[in-house]
């Protein structure tokens, strides 16, 4: 295995030596990064690039982090709210018109932010290259009867949550997520990351392996109902082939297909636990920063088939909010401790098989260089 690089404060030695652990057994490639104040205080990477470990994974690749993604998609609907822009409280269809339709018009801005829209599936799609064609899929959920009464229940909305918030933000700024994001956040913080990424940094990605003894043809299976019986007619499956093609990067599809690495997300993720600012960049007020870690939904998720707290964009453990992607990715934010942990990966772990407690052991030896 090739060295760990990067730069680590000793006191949180523990995550170098996590990172290391996690290289020496199931990773492939990763990276791991924690911010402090708004600061970095541990950026690390090592490991390979490639399934056949031969390219290093260095200080600039990118990875897709799939449901990491979003954690950025709901900080930019919590910017246009800081903003006065967007109220979290306001009917969907005071931006988006046509979302009233099919009993949506009682559906809030907040309810689509916490998964309790009711609108958690796609069912009309036959293909992903569907989910590329930003207008007809936004069309179909503005179409769509909710599963539920908004706002009584949670099912996590997988792909459909970066679609809904994106038309909300595409509604009012006339910018595309992945443009207000380039723009709002990552240009003004210097962060490397990228919801659709441009030709230009094909090079930089670290394709993701699937799990052991799988293929491309992973795709993630959608959980039981809430009687346990089959979920049926959610959408298209996404299988890890799909995100390792070039027609997946250049897309727009803000619940999933953001690129980046630890360093990137922590960065990003740290305005919030930092009282709105990072690098003496300031994107909140600090009141603006709130609606992250407070809670608007706890109970059963319909989706998902286990208990959550929602929060505007995040889950709530605890103390703490963020959200991690499928095969590994994590980002966790601590607004107290205002500290931020982010791990990145290439190799998938299929969590219907194995438990993946991979982002966790970064985050808990990052808690150690707290005391």
């Amino acid at each position: 295995m090739n060295d760990i690089k990067g730069y680590c404060e000793p006191r949180f030695g523990a995550v170098h030596e996590a990172l290391a652990g996690l290289l020496a057994k199931e990773d492939v490639g990763a990276s791991a990064a924690v911010y402090l104040d708004g600061e970095p205080v541990v950026d690390l990477w090592g490991g390979y690039a490639d399934a056949d470990r031969s390219v290093d994974w260095e200080r600039s690749t990118l990875a897709c982090v799939n449901s990491t993604t979003k954690n950025m998609t709901a900080l930019c609907a919590l910017i246009l709210a800081d903003r006065g822009l967007l109220d979290l409280s306001a009917p969907v269809a005071a931006y988006w018109p046509e979302f009233a339709a099919a009993g949506k018009e009682g559906v809030l801005v907040r309810h689509v932010l916490s998964h309790t829209a009711g609108l958690p599936d796609l069912p009309g799609l036959g293909s992903v290259a569907e989910l590329y064609d930003w207008e007809a899929v936004t069309a179909g959920l503005a179409a769509q009867a909710p599963a539920w009464e908004p706002g009584t229940a949670a099912g996590y909305h997988a792909l459909t949550f970066g679609f809904l918030v994106g038309e909300i933000v595409r509604r009012i700024t006339g910018r595309g997520l992945g443009a207000f994001f380039a723009e709002e956040v990552a240009g003004p913080l210097g962060a490397d990351f990228h919801i659709g990424l441009p030709a230009e940094h094909d090079h930089r990605v670290a394709p993701l392996i699937p799990p052991p003894s799988l293929t491309d043809a992973y795709a993630a299976s959608a959980p039981p109902g809430p009687d346990g019986a089959p979920r049926e007619n959610t959408g298209v499956a996404v299988r890890v082939g799909d995100v390792n093609a070039p027609a997946w990067r250049r897309a727009q599809i803000p619940a999933v297909n953001g690129y980046g690495n630890a360093r990137s997300v922590a960065l990003v993720q740290s305005v919030l636990a930092n009282r709105g600012t990072a690098g003496g960049v300031r994107l909140l007020s600090p009141r603006g920063c709130e609606p992250a870690w407070q809670e608007v939904f706890s109970g059963a998720d319909r989706v998902l088939g286990t208990p959550m707290s929602w929060t505007a964009g995040f889950g709530k453990f605890g103390n703490t909010f963020g959200w991690g992607g499928w095969g590994g990715s994590l980002v966790v934010s601590d607004p107290d401790a205002r500290m931020t942990v982010a791990y990145v990966m290439n190799q998938m772990i299929d969590r219907e098989r194995q438990q993946d407690d991979r982002g966790m052991e970064i985050v808990m030896a990052a808690y150690g260089g707290l005391r």
